[in-house]
């Protein structure tokens, strides 16, 4: 996938503990299945004018 940032920016999930939650597990489990450490980064995509209905 090509991210470019004019697309995308990172998504504010502050008093969304359950997605943080999600996150935080994805990153353990991928640090156990992998052996390294890992960070996942959450972006949402930016609403441009061709994505409003």
């Amino acid at each position: 996938m090509d991210i470019h940032s004019e697309e995308y920016k990172i998504a504010s999930l502050n008093g969304n503990e359950g997605t943080l939650k999600a996150i935080e597990d994805a990153e353990t489990k991928i640090a156990e299945l992998t052996g390294k450490d890992i960070t996942l980064i959450a972006y949402e995509k930016e609403q441009g004018p061709e994505d409003t209905p």
